[in-house]
Formats: structure tokens, sequence, C-alpha cells
């Protein structure tokens, strides 16, 4: 299939997927779209949930797989929109519409590049093309629910929007609630032990604490006391104080490392809402990379959380469109950028297979 028709066919996915309501945990319909566009191409699909999946037609179970990966859940619309966000209008170079940017363009232009190679049987690489839901409330009903099915992976390209850049580091993300033990006690008296005064010792630590290994790309892993409650009363000393860090986790730590030093230097009680959003990276040497770099992109660390985080093989961020528009009202992409993101995927990928 010559790339026009691949570029055509993808801004008329992302057409459909536009019209389609897709929050997170209610992406039924889009995951229908997506199976029925694979199947229309001859394309043996695989679903769990809202999560569509296929290889290529020639898939070889000796040789590596490299997994193709991005989302279709979106956020709810803002209410500053001035635009319906699910009519894909197209004016000029823009095609508007909730979902347009994240994650919809790098999308359907991974899937343009994995149709663009999926007859080949000279293939170096297995590929796996996953379109997975969940990604936008961080569920568990997502791509971390079909990893076990997808097989053994070499590594991966997560589309999420870069303007195409190699974003070849991600931060984790890790949110801890601590709880300061003290007594209760009559305020007007000398009793009680003020779970506040304590806690306020744990938080000056959150506040200036420096982790000794600092990333080339991130710097210090970043903590951020951001809510704290404590009291019933004015004339009660707190028994209780409890209070959220928001962690963003560089690529020299792990999730767990972090979290075993916070609970060696604080007194109150820590616990993770959760680790499984891991840091991750790809380094600069690896083919995929070199391939990006060979054509004109450049690298960088992200500080967003994908779907990357739950993967535990080296892994490039890379796609269509720009973060800065994420979310934001009257969202669009550059249909520029979707025909430029498919040129890019698929020269990266012919460097490797």
């Amino acid at each position: 299939m010559k790339q026009e028709e691949l570029y055509q066919n993808a801004v008329t996915l992302l057409q459909s997927l536009i019209r389609t309501p897709s929050l997170s945990k209610e992406e039924d319909a889009t995951a229908e779209l997506l199976a029925g566009f694979l199947q229309g191409h001859g394309v043996a699909i695989h679903r769990k949930g809202n999560n569509v999946w296929a290889f290529n037609r020639h898939y070889d179970p000796a040789k590596p797989t490299i997994l193709l990966n991005s989302h279709h859940d979106t956020v709810k619309p803002n209410t500053a929109y001035t635009r319906d966000p699910f009519s894909p209008e197209i004016e000029g170079d823009r095609l508007y519409g909730l979902g347009s940017n994240d994650a919809g363009a790098s999308g359907v232009s991974l899937l343009a590049a994995f149709l663009h190679y999926y007859d080949r049987s000279d293939l170096k690489y297995n590929l796996c093309v996953a379109i997975t839901a969940e990604e936008e409330n961080s569920g568990s009903g997502g791509l971390e629910s079909i990893i076990p099915d997808l097989g053994p992976l070499e590594f991966a390209i997560v589309g999420e929007p870069t303007l195409m850049q190699l974003a070849i580091a991600e931060r984790g993300l890790m949110v801890i609630d601590c709880t300061a033990h003290g007594k209760a006690g009559h305020a007007a008296r000398e009793e009680g032990d003020n779970a506040i005064y304590k806690a306020m010792r744990d938080i000056e630590w959150f506040r200036t604490y420096r982790f000794p290994k600092e990333s080339n790309l991130f710097g210090a892993v970043k903590m951020s006391v951001t809510i704290i409650s404590a009291g019933s009363q004015h004339n009660v000393v707190p028994a209780q104080c409890r209070f959220t860090v928001d962690i963003r986790v560089t690529d020299r730590y792990t999730n767990e490392e972090v979290l075993e030093i916070i609970r060696e230097h604080v007194q109150c009680e820590v616990t993770p809402r959760s680790t499984r959003l891991k840091p991750s990276s790809i380094p600069p040497s690896h083919p995929i990379v070199q391939a990006g770099l060979a054509l004109g992109r450049t690298t960088y660390g992200s500080p967003t959380t994908s779907d990357q985080a739950l993967l535990d093989i080296p892994s490039l961020k890379l796609g269509v469109g720009d973060s800065a528009r994420s979310h934001s009202a009257d969202e669009f992409v550059h249909l520029s950028e979707i025909r430029e993101g498919i040129e890019l995927y698929i020269e990266m990928l012919k460097a490797v297979l």
C-alpha cells in the first residue's frame, strides 16, 4: 500500500474515532472501530476488553518482537471548548476534535506503519501493534492487562504527542500517603503529643532532601507535599496528621528504591498508593534511537507519564502532535504532522527491520 493511501486511510479513521466518544473505561465503540479497520485490511485481530492488537502476517516466534503501542481513550472535554469536541472538522491544515492530538494521531499513524510492513516476509523482527484503553486514568484494564498475551517483546515505540522527537526517558510517578501519629489532649493544658508538629518535621524533610543520584535528563527526583489534613476542633491536640506527597521519579532510581530511602528518613507511616508507574528509558545507542537521530530527530526526557511506565522493556516515546495541546480546549492536530509521522515511523522501522 502506498504511503498516500496509508495517510488518507489514517485521517479517515481518526475522524471516525473523534466522532465516537471514548472516555477511559468507556472505549468499547472505538475498540470496535479499530478492530473493524484492521479486519478490513485483512488483518487477524485480538481483543481483550477494549484493547485491540495484531501481529504481522508472517509472525515467527523465533524472531524478537517490536511493540507499537498507543491509546484510544480520552479525557472528558473541558468546559472551555468552543467547538463540538466530537466533530472532526478540518480547517486548513488542522483537524479538530477530542483525542485528535492525544493520542489519536499517533495511534492511526502507527497503524499505518504496521500495515506498510504487514505482508513482508523478510523482516528481522515481528511487529505487534496494540491500541489500548484506560491510559488517561492509568487503569488496570489497559495495556497492563494484555502484556502477558503479547509474548516476549524486545522493545517498544509508544505513540504519544512528542512532535516526533525522541523521548528516550520518562519520569515515573509515585503518590504516597503519610500519617504522623501523636496523642490527643486538651489544648489548654500540657497534654498530648501534637501530630501536626511531628508531621512538620517530616514535611520539612520532603521539602529539602536531595537524592544523591541525579539524572542527566531530568536532574533530581522531585517530591511535593500537596495535601494535608489534621484536627477536629480548635481545643483538641490532634492525634493524627495526614499528608500526601507527589513524587516524580527519574531514570536513576526505581520507585521501590525511592520508597525505601523515604522510609529510612521519616518518622511517619508511609503508604504508597501504587508503585506500578515506573520511570522508563531506552539507551541513546539503541538502534531505533540512532535511526531517529539519523533522520534529524533530537532526544529529550519527557516529564509526563504514559503507558510507557507499565513496560519492563526498553521503550521510546515518539508520536504525532504536541504534548502542549493535550487535554486543551478545541484540541487539534496538523494533517501535515500525521503525514510526517507516518513517514518517520516507516523510515525509522526500516532501519532496524
